[in-house]
C-alpha cells in the first residue's frame, strides 16, 4: 500500500535543499527505491516535499541517509505527515 508523505520543515530553504539533493546523490540515494514521486514545492522562501513511496520499510530506509543530512544542513526536523494514497491522477 503506497504512503503519501508530506514534509514541512523550519529552516529548509531553496539553497539548502539543492545542497541536500546533491548530498543524497554523492550518497548513492537520490533515486531510492520505492520512492516514486519526489514534488518539492517553494513557498516564502521554505521547501516543502511530497513524495510517494511503496513502503514505510523504503521510507526509513532513505530516512537513514537523509535525517544526518538534514541535521547537519541545520534544518529543524519535524515529523512528517504520513497517509495511505487513496488515489493518483496523472495528467
Amino acid at each position: 500500500m503506497a504512503l503519501g508523505i508530506y514534509f514541512v520543515h523550519d529552516g529548509f530553504t531553496p539553497d539548502k535543499y539543492g545542497e541536500a539533493i546533491k548530498r543524497l546523490e554523492a550518497a548513492g540515494a537520490g533515486s531510492p527505491k520505492g520512492r516514486t514521486y519526489h514534488v518539492a514545492l517553494e513557498s516564502d522562501g521554505a521547501v516543502q516535499v511530497f513524495d510517494i513511496w511503496e513502503t514505510q520499510e523504503d521510507f526509513d530506509a532513505f530516512g537513514s541517509t537523509l535525517v544526518p543530512i538534514l541535521a547537519e544542513l541545520g534544518v529543524e526536523l519535524k515529523d512528517p505527515m504520513v497517509a495511505t494514497v487513496h488515489n493518483v491522477i496523472r495528467g
